[in-house]
């Protein structure tokens, strides 16, 4: 007798993004995207992918009535996936995702109806977790991260955030396999940013192959040059993230191995606190970076 394969429905909105973040998932190696939501990601279960506007067929209302339909017959079992900052000046007007009624419906009014029935939220990018790029100031659409719009709000639906511009597809992918095998995340599973541990619980310095560099105080001085990239721009001893042990495009590079300085993109204050990215952080701007001691 062939065994019972339960689908959890996953719905994936999309606000104020560059689509980066989807870019970034749909190159996820091992599983591929094809294994991921076709294949049974994990024994006995199966990603329904419901809706994803970057890469579904389907459009105008047909599309759009999905979203209600997955709410209505999924209540309480499926993932909410937000990408993108969500927009809320003047009650979210400037970002709207397809019509009701011959109205815009706002990406605001969609977070909020969807995460109200969602099992839980996962925010995915540093946009959708903290505002990132479109929330830098002077952000006159007042774009913010997920988690804090529902709390505003009073939605306790649990949101895991999964930071990064873009984020690794790894952590993407381990977040959602994580729900499925583990439950909910428990507070003890994340850090004061709302991610998990398990992914962002060291910083990146720690690991980094120039760390010797650091230690020895040598320093590069332009592009380049052999030692530290600290004096360039590197936000490694700031940011919190598995870069320097899981690397990026299947294993291959990452920033700092490419001879580029961290750019701090997996934290909350990404991009005002760590900008210039190519200057060295100053004492002033370090006061005001957050730096958050994990246990």
């Amino acid at each position: 007798m062939a065994s019972v394969v339960q689908e959890c429905p996953v719905v994936w909105i999309q606000g104020a993004t560059c689509s980066g973040c989807s870019v970034s998932v749909l190159n996820t190696a091992a599983p591929d995207i094809r294994q991921l939501l076709v294949d049974q990601v994990i024994p006995g279960t199966h990603l329904n992918l419901r809706f994803q506007a970057t890469v579904m067929a389907g459009q105008g209302d047909a599309a759009i009535d999905v979203l209600a339909a997955t709410a209505d017959e999924a209540a309480g079992r499926f993932i909410l996936i937000v990408e993108g900052s969500v927009v809320t000046g003047e009650g979210g007007v400037f970002c709207q995702v397809g019509e009701r009624d011959g109205e815009g419906i706002t990406f605001l009014d969609h977070v909020l109806t969807l995460s109200r029935q969602a099992l839980a939220v996962v925010a995915l990018g540093t946009c959708a977790s903290y505002g990132g790029i479109f929330g830098g100031a002077p952000n006159p659409t007042g774009c913010r991260g997920t988690a804090d719009v529902l709390k505003e709000n009073g939605i306790e639906t649990p949101v895991v955030n999964v930071p990064g511009c873009p984020p690794h597809p790894d952590w993407f992918t381990a977040t959602v396999l994580s729900v499925l095998l583990n439950g909910l995340p428990s507070a003890d599973d994340l850090d004061d940013c709302g991610r998990l541990k398990s992914i962002y619980g060291k910083l990146v310095h720690e690991h980094c192959a120039r760390r010797p560099y650091f230690d020895q105080g040598k320093f590069a001085e332009t592009f380049g040059d052999e030692g530290c990239l600290y004096k360039l721009g590197c936000k490694g001893p700031q940011t919190y993230a598995d870069c320097p042990i899981r690397h990026w495009n299947g294993g291959v590079n990452w920033c700092i191995d490419a001879g580029a300085p961290c750019i701090g993109c997996c934290e909350p204050e990404f991009p005002d606190k760590v900008a210039p990215m190519y200057e060295k952080i100053t004492e002033e701007r370090l006061e005001r970076f957050r730096v958050v001691t994990r246990t």
